[in-house]
């Protein structure tokens, strides 16, 4: 039988809950080629302090990964909590692509260790059936076309993701622009179109992205 895992002193708890906000910031502003030792530094902390808290750098991107799903759910749970069907999906897809948008490092850590993989692939099972009933709830109000399914929602996230990626040296809300196209498509009615949040691209702008844009890898 296994032993229960010791609660950590009021001083580690402290120093463990600072590493991971300087993570969460500094792979937000860079993506996860920090070191622990910047990680240390913006934490305040010790570099040796950082490898007793986490093991290493593998480590510290996987509880920080947990910490962050644990954030998207409560963004699900809220919306089911929304009793106006439209609201809770169209409400969902934006907190969850601003979720994204402001920290780089998030879709990096989904992908960055085995065992991050592993969680994100549990995550998305226990996520498909309540993004599954955000939309059941809207189709059967009649705010959202009968052949839209879970996958599609899927899809939103991915394209809006891809705008944000795009645009982000040059207009960091542009995602809050195609989110809103795309949520128009989804509806089953609509008596106009509606107002778009963030303006177009001016060319300057679409060229310097256009510029500074690398593909991902297939």
């Amino acid at each position: 039988m296994a032993l229960a895992q010791r609660p950590l002193r009021a001083d580690a708890a402290r120093n463990r809950a600072r590493l991971l906000d300087a993570a969460r910031d500094v792979f937000a502003e860079r993506g996860l080629d920090a070191t622990m030792d910047e990680i240390a530094r913006r934490a305040g902390v010790g570099v040796g302090t950082a490898y007793r808290r986490f093991r290493n750098r593998d480590d510290l991107i996987n509880a920080l990964l947990e910490e962050r799903l644990e954030e998207f759910m409560t963004i699900v749970d809220d919306a089911l909590a929304e009793p106006d069907p439209w609201r809770a999906l169209s409400g969902f897809l934006e907190r969850s692509m601003e979720m994204q948008a402001e920290d780089r490092g998030f879709k990096e850590l989904q992908l960055q260790s085995a065992d991050g993989r592993e969680r994100l692939r549990i995550f998305r099972s226990r996520l498909r059936p309540l993004v599954g009933e955000l939309l059941r709830r809207a189709r059967e109000a009649g705010e959202v076309r009968d052949d839209v399914v879970e996958d599609d929602v899927l899809l939103v996230s991915l394209m809006t993701g891809a705008v944000g990626d795009f645009a982000a040296g040059v207009e960091p809300q542009l995602w809050r622009r195609a989110l809103a196209i795309q949520l128009d498509g989804l509806r089953a009615r609509r008596d106009a179109p509606t107002e778009l949040p963030v303006g177009p691209l001016a060319p300057a702008q679409a060229d310097r992205a256009m510029a500074a844009w690398r593909p991902g890898r297939r």
